[in-house]
């Protein structure tokens, strides 16, 4: 049968959150509008790292333990591989509203499903390639991940806050380590993630920590 999630992973308290930017030295503040925070940070050209609720079970960071970057930003694509140490043949993929999908894919409706999970490759439209140029591949494809309100709320009212802002719901969506390194499991692994690879901001669950 059809499967809804993947987000079987774990789940920390807000109280071990703050524990680690503590241990850190970090300065935070609670954000009740977190969302809308991530999303004003992507649009001004920022890297914020996610870390919230349940850990992704599969190949692919979600947005529970992702690194999310704006897909328009001509430089990002070298601007990651350098923070993130990986080498420029690696591809990014985009998470995209699942209502936006025909907009930016083409032949979607075969593999609406298992999309939401980043498992696919798609042929991109002329649109994704020309105003998200840092997630399609040089052969014109791209791994997207579609996010719809039911089965992956967190993340999709980070992509409609964006859309809300820049007029598009597409951000670059890759996993929270850096190349080599396991994907971040723990609010401890994330805040030291965040510093090593001097990500702009990070959002553990509710805490909000930013270098501007």
């Amino acid at each position: 049968r059809q499967i809804e999630s993947v987000f079987w992973g774990d789940e920390f308290a807000a109280a071990e959150m703050r524990a680690a930017l503590a241990a850190a030295n970090l300065g935070f503040s609670a954000a009740p509008d977190i969302d809308e925070r991530i999303a004003g940070r992507i649009a001004s050209g920022g890297v914020v790292g996610v870390f919230r609720g349940r850990m992704e079970w599969g190949p692919r960071a979600l947005g529970n333990r992702s690194i999310l970057a704006s897909a328009s930003a001509p430089d990002m694509t070298a601007r990651l591989n350098r923070m993130l140490e990986r080498s420029d043949f690696m591809p990014f993929a985009p998470a995209i509203l699942a209502e936006d999908a025909d907009l930016y894919l083409r032949n979607v409706a075969p593999a609406r499903a298992a999309a939401r999970f980043m498992t696919c490759c798609f042929d991109a439209t002329e649109r994704l390639g020309r105003e998200h140029p840092a997630v399609v591949h040089v052969d014109g494809t791209v791994r997207a991940q579609l996010v719809d309100a039911a089965t992956n709320p967190a993340l999709y009212r980070i992509l409609a806050a964006l859309k809300r802002q820049t007029g598009s719901g597409v951000v670059l969506n890759t996993s929270f380590n850096r190349h080599e390194e396991p994907i971040v499991r723990t609010p401890r692994e994330a805040v030291a993630t965040y510093l090593a690879a001097e990500l702009d901001a990070l959002a553990l669950g509710g805490l909000w920590c930013d270098r501007a």
